[in-house]
């Protein structure tokens, strides 16, 4: 459902997300914060939220909410604090809906989103979340995204374990690393390589977001140091690369179905059979009855169905596309899965951001983007039946319920897709994205900057991923790719 109005907020492009993700990653230390870790926090500032209309209000509700917190002192000013939380937030109008088809009156429904990060000692990211609105929420929009929060803040507070993190370089020559791939996971690439220059000036990291396909294909040929992809190397692909490659799970994040409804006031549900069709051509209308069956009381239109698809190798369209083959038969003896396939309908764009854009942009589309463009553009995204046969929307908690029940968190191999999880609350277009590292780097400072991004990145770097829509890596993973790191260091 496209929202049809906003509310004193306007919607950001994925640039200006990035440049707002920025944000946080440029806060800079020596502001008399102390903790090093959430089990030092007991007394919190919460930052001035980014000059938004309604943004003072946002704040006073999440400090009000963090009050009830016992154990946690809000305190108003900065140099009493033991961590300062910084928070960023939209909220708009989706939709106008009827109470009663014979009165004119109508309420509107929300989309938004809250973010925030945890800013510690020396400007270290203590912690990060990201809540959009609850289903059925019992206060208005702005307490709702609060409490979700604070509730998300006390939890991490109580449980909090310490993680180690990778040191400040010391180095004085400046060491630069070449990285393109995946757009998936860019939005968060962007920020981690912008929070990670400030604590290593001497390692200059560029990505550019050219799609998973073409950042391998770029790391095949030579021209670049190191690779994102969103589907790890297969044999035969690792066998075409001039030496081996190493390959680090960064996050997770998610694959979402996002549309444009003008005038549809309530989140649309979809099952696989009915993506499968829409995908197959065979589902051409939005008033079809295979949507009217799983959407009782949505009012949906006579018009037909614009699909939107990745035309460029991407890994978005492999977890997609293996979603609709374990879950469809048609699909899969039709299409099957991959970086890229014979698309039966539809009209191909490049990137998620180009996917989100399209969709924006025409009525009556739908189309699949990771999580984080869909809430940076301000798209309706539907919920999607998982394998136990419930409807799971897409955020934190669904991802986490996703990688928890999945066979590849324990296993010794998480090279798995994610998709089709089989736990109950588990959202089923889950995706791991991935950094492709050669073996061989014959250039040693090269090399050491390589491997202490990589150990940031999987220590320091986990507590960035929340704010951003994308679930942290579990532990155990972690300590499994710390490992492989120091198999890495070690060759």
């Amino acid at each position: 459902m496209k929202r049809l109005s906003t509310i004193k907020l306007s919607t950001p492009s994925i640039a200006t997300f990035v440049v707002l993700s920025l944000l946080f990653a440029l806060s800079l230390p020596g502001q008399a914060q102390s903790a090093d870790t959430l089990n030092q926090v007991k007394k919190v500032y919460v930052d001035t939220f980014d000059g938004k209309p309604d943004a003072a209000v946002m704040r006073q509700r999440l400090i009000d909410a963090l009050r009830k917190t016992p154990s946690l002192e809000i305190v108003t000013d900065r140099a009493q604090a033991d961590a300062v939380l910084k928070a960023r937030g939209e909220t708009w109008v989706k939709a106008y809906i009827s109470v009663n088809p014979r009165s004119n009156s109508s309420y509107p429904v929300y989309g938004g989103f809250l973010a925030a990060q945890l800013i510690g000692k020396d400007g270290e990211t203590l912690w990060s979340y990201l809540v959009t609105p609850s289903r059925y929420p019992s206060s208005g929009i702005h307490q709702d995204l609060a409490d979700q929060l604070a509730r998300k803040l006390v939890v991490a507070l109580r449980e909090t374990a310490s993680v180690g993190g990778a040191g400040r370089s010391t180095q004085a020559s400046v060491r630069a690393l070449k990285a393109a791939g995946a757009t998936f996971p860019a939005p968060l690439y962007q920020a981690w390589i912008e929070s990670f220059r400030q604590r290593h000036p001497d390692i200059q990291i560029t990505y550019s977001s050219v799609g998973s396909e073409a950042g391998i294909a770029q790391l095949r040929d030579g021209k670049i140091t190191f690779a994102a992809s969103d589907v790890p190397l297969s044999d035969a692909r690792m066998a075409d690369m001039p030496s081996k490659v190493f390959q680090f799970a960064t996050v997770i994040g998610a694959v979402v179905p996002v549309y444009h409804l003008p005038g549809v006031g309530r989140d649309l549900r979809f099952t696989p059979e009915v993506l499968a069709g829409i995908y197959l051509g065979k589902i051409r209308n939005w008033s079809d009855p295979a949507i009217k069956a799983i959407n009782h009381g949505v009012a949906l239109p006579d018009a037909a169905i614009v699909v939107v698809h990745r035309d460029d190798g991407s890994g978005t369209t492999f977890a997609w596309t293996d979603f609709l083959s374990k879950t469809s038969p048609e699909w899969k003896a039709a299409v099957g899965s991959g970086t890229t396939v014979t698309w039966p309908v539809g009209q191909g764009v490049q990137g998620n951001d180009g996917v989100a854009s399209m969709v924006d942009q025409t009525p009556y589309s739908i189309g699949y983007t990771e999580l984080t463009y869909a809430i940076q553009r301000g798209l309706s995204y539907g919920t999607v039946r998982n394998a136990a046969g419930n409807f799971t929307q897409a955020n934190l908690a669904s991802l986490a319920a996703a990688v928890a029940s999945a066979s590849t968190r324990n296993a010794g191999n998480i090279y798995a897709p994610l998709t089709n999880a089989p736990g109950k609350e588990a959202y089923p277009i889950a995706s791991f994205t991935w950094l492709l590292v050669p073996e061989s780097i014959p250039d040693t400072a090269t090399k050491s900057a390589v491997a202490e991004f990589l150990e940031w990145m999987l220590t320091t770097g986990q507590k960035e991923a929340s704010g951003l829509a994308y679930n942290p890596l579990p532990k155990e993973i972690v300590a499994r790719q710390l490992q492989t790191l120091a198999s890495f260091k070690a060759k």
